[in-house]
């Protein structure tokens, strides 16, 4: 597998939502929002599962944006903040209503244990990524080289430190929010064990 195939989809909205994400994400999370989408296209097209890039690529860039300051909502927990700066990004987009709902369904997939392929493409990919990315799961699914190639040019720059003290902080003013929920599932270990980052 190579990652020239893996190229940003070329239409209006993934650059405007690459945009977004350059603007407002430190480098270690739009590093990470764009090898999510990497992770998810390769493994996607290894395993034949047929997924639109545009709706795949603008989720990934918006997933953790209910993390950064400006888009932290004082009452949701960060996936919930996300889709909704998701939804409304594609309404300017000019994204059909079902289209923008799709977006958001994409954006909250990936904080479940498992999304189903069939019912949600997207979902099921984007899951499958950020999981690798942050947790360390699904460390099989690609060739040694090809982990390197892709943290080589994405590189981690302290994702596991920054993105544990994004979900602690949600934990403790959102109890009942997803990342106090993972907490408690002992995410902390698998974050800060993550093999990408050896």
């Amino acid at each position: 597998m190579t990652f020239d195939p893996l190229a940003v989809p070329s239409t209006p909205a993934c650059a405007a939502a690459l945009e977004v994400a350059t603007a407002y994400c430190s480098p270690a999370l739009l590093n990470h929002s764009v090898r999510a989408y990497v992770w998810a296209a390769a493994y996607g097209t290894e395993q034949g599962i047929a997924f639109d890039p545009e709706l795949l690529f603008v989720g990934a860039m918006f997933h953790d944006i209910g993390l950064v300051r400006e888009f932290d909502n004082h009452t949701l927990g960060f996936d919930d903040a996300s889709g909704h700066v998701a939804w409304v990004f594609a309404a300017a987009a000019g994204w059909p209503p079902a289209r923008r709902q799709r977006l958001v369904e994409v954006v909250l997939a990936h904080m479940l244990s498992e999304v189903d392929p069939h019912a949600d493409p997207e979902g099921h990919l984007l899951e499958r990524s950020t999981s690798m990315d942050i947790s360390g799961r699904h460390m099989d699914d690609f060739s040694g080289a090809f982990k390197a190639e892709v943290l080589q040019r994405y590189p981690r720059a302290g994702i596991a430190e920054e993105f544990l003290a994004c979900f602690r902080d949600q934990a403790e003013r959102k109890p009942a929010s997803s990342p106090a929920a993972s907490l408690r599932d002992n995410i902390a270990e698998r974050i800060l064990t993550n093999r990408l980052d050896a």
